[in-house]
Formats: C-alpha cells, sequence, structure tokens
C-alpha cells in the first residue's frame, strides 16, 4: 500500500511517501529556520503562511517517487495535533480536501507518535514493546509502546521542554537560530566542568527551568566587563565552557530519566526520538549507558519529517481505517500511538 504523508506541525512542510508502512519512497523537508531566525523562534502567523506557499510543490516533489503519481495513491496521513494550530490546519486541509477528490482514505495522527514510530521506521527489527524517550523542541516525554495502538505514558518535564532549554541558553550565549545545533557547536570546544551547574533528577518527571535559570546567573556573575552589550559573554572559552557545562548536564539529565525508567520497566529496547536525538553528546552518552539495547533514528528522522508521521499512520489506518472527513486540529493532542 503506497500512503502520502504529510506534516506541518510547526516550521517545516514535509511530506513523504510510504510503502506499507516502514519502506520510505520519498521524504521531503521544506525548511523554515531562514525565515524565523532573525525572531530568535518561530512566529506562527509567519510558519502558516510558508506552509500555504510551499505545501502544493513540497507533496508533489514527494509524489515523483511514484511513476503514476496521485494515481498510485491508496491512502494519505497527516499530522493533526500538538503544534502550532494555523500551522496544523494548512496540512489537515489540504490532506482531506485531496482525500475527497481522489475518494482515499486519510488518519489524522498524533506528531508525538510520530516521533515515537521514527525508532520503528529506522530499525527493521524494533518492535513493541519498547521505552521511548520523545526529546524535542516543545516535548521531553517518556512513553512505554507496549504494542501498535497501546503507549502509556509515564513521564514529562514540568516546565520548559529540553529544545525549548537549549534554544533559551543559546539565546543567552548570543548564539543563532536554533538553538540546539549552535549550542553544540559551541560546546565542542568548551570544557564541560568549567561551570557546575545543577543536575535536577526528579521520579517520574523532568525538569529544565532550574539548569536553564543556573546558566542565567552564571553569565550574570561573569560580570559587566565580560559581557557584550548584549549581554552575552564576550570571551569565546568562556562561552564554549558555558555551552559546554550546559549540555553536559541537560544530557545527563535525560539519559539518568531514562535510565531509571528502563530499570522501573524491565524494558530491554529503548528509543531515543525527537529534534534534541540529533544531539551528538546525547547520542553518545545514551550508547555508553545502554548499549545495543537503544535505537536513535538518523538525523534526518530525528527533526520534524513526514515519513514517521506516514509510519504512525499506517500503523493507525491497518488498526482503525480511515477518519471521517472533517477531523479537526488539535494543538494540545496528548498521544503517542
Amino acid at each position: 500500500m503506497n500512503l502520502l504523508a504529510i506534516e506541518t506541525s510547526c516550521d517545516e512542510t514535509a511530506a513523504a511517501v510510504l510503502r506499507d508502512g516502514r519502506e520510505v519512497l520519498s521524504s521531503v523537508v521544506a525548511s523554515q529556520v531562514a525565515l524565523h531566525a532573525d525572531y530568535g523562534g518561530v512566529v506562527p502567523e509567519l510558519a502558516a503562511r510558508a506552509h500555504l506557499e510551499v505545501i502544493a510543490t513540497t507533496v508533489d516533489a514527494a509524489l515523483d517517487a511514484l511513476p503514476g503519481g496521485w494515481d498510485d495513491l491508496e491512502a494519505m496521513a497527516v499530522t493533526r495535533g500538538p503544534g502550532l494550530a494555523g500551522c496544523l490546519l494548512v496540512g489537515t486541509c489540504y490532506a482531506q480536501a485531496a482525500a475527497a477528490a481522489r475518494r482515499l482514505p486519510v488518519v489524522g495522527v498524533s506528531h508525538l507518535a510520530g516521533h515515537v514510530y521514527s525508532a520503528w521506521l529506522a530499525d527493521p527489527s524494533l518492535e513493541p514493546p519498547f521505552l521511548a524517550l520523545v526529546v524535542s523542541g516543545g516535548h521531553t516525554d517518556l512513553v512505554l509502546l507496549r504494542d501498535h495502538g497501546d503507549a502509556v505514558h509515564l513521564a514529562a518535564t514540568r516546565d520548559d521542554a529540553a529544545g525549548e532549554a537549549f534554544d533559551k541558553v543559546a539565546r543567552m550565549l548570543g548564539l543563532a537560530y536554533p538553538g540546539g545545533p549552535s549550542v553544540e557547536r559551541a560546546a565542542a570546544a568548551g570544557d564541560p566542568g568549567r561551570f557546575p551547574l545543577p543536575r535536577t533528577h526528579l521520579e517520574g518527571s523532568f525538569s529544565f527551568s532550574g539548569l536553564k535559570t543556573a546558566v542565567r546567573y552564571a553569565v550574570r556573575d561573569l560580570g559587566a566587563a565580560a559581557l557584550t552589550g548584549a549581554g552575552t559573554p564576550r570571551d569565546p572559552a568562556t562561552l564554549a565552557g558555558l555551552a559546554a557545562s550546559f549540555q553536559a548536564a541537560a544530557v545527563d539529565q535525560l539519559v539518568t530519566g531514562l535510565v531509571r525508567a528502563a530499570e522501573r520497566t524491565g524494558a530491554e529496547r529503548v528509543a531515543v526520538v525527537g529534534g534534541v536525538a540529533a544531539n551528538q553528546a546525547l547520542r553518545a552518552a545514551v550508547r555508553e549507558r545502554l548499549g545495543g539495547a537503544v535505537v536513535i533514528p538518523p538525523m534526518a528522522l530525528c527533526t520534524d519529517n513526514a515519513a514517521m508521521v506516514g509510519a504512525a499512520g499506517w500503523q493507525r489506518l491497518m488498526r482503525r481505517g480511515g477518519d471521517p472527513l472533517g477531523f479537526t486540529v488539535d494543538p494540545a493532542l496528548d498521544e503517542f500511538a
């Protein structure tokens, strides 16, 4: 079965074609990073308008993988939440209109379920049950996928998500948006032990606000002479040390929480997914602590993409069939399978 998937939950317009849920025939992503860089974060109205401008050409590019294009499709899937309402509406309206015109079944999919299924897509040997750490700009969650369609939410962040903390610390240090890659690049030249930053370890949850605040105080305590006019560290070595110290603390919190959950649940397989899973320090630390039990998708499946939405959508379609046309978006959707 050839399935077209569409993802427009935030600032990436993505489309992918999958065969039987696991074979990726195409995956096309139109990025908006340059559009939002001057603002230091995603501007919802600009993001939604950008989706409108490129969604048709992005879908057409994905369909180039099929000789018959639309005629070779048998189903569709689209992200309906969580995310930015205006952005989600672009994708769901486009998908449902196309499904109605082509008389194709369509399913609305959780973006979070897509991240969980990015690991299933990346490793042909991975099947439930497995434990997943979903770590991205808006989410830090631990999920036990007991079976396809059956997920138990074990833990979430009490405040900032890990990716959100990376973005905010990047702004404190005067680094470019998006913050995750910028902090990682700066940290490569720094001493992770230079600044003693806290590790918040909570049973059953995560927290990054204290770590973020500690970085703010560390920058303040450098003194005015050590800061630029914008209040960011002037010395490159100091900046690198702050970035490295923050990254080490954030990674330690994530990995410790994941290891404790694996011990508590007895999970034999573990996945780390989401945009922050592209961070090399996190990938290395997880593999060091968990070894061969861990699955981390390749970079292209960590950041937002439609292939993961297609994998989750295919599973949903197999279990429940298509959704009735007219389903709406849910910006706060809390669903992992």
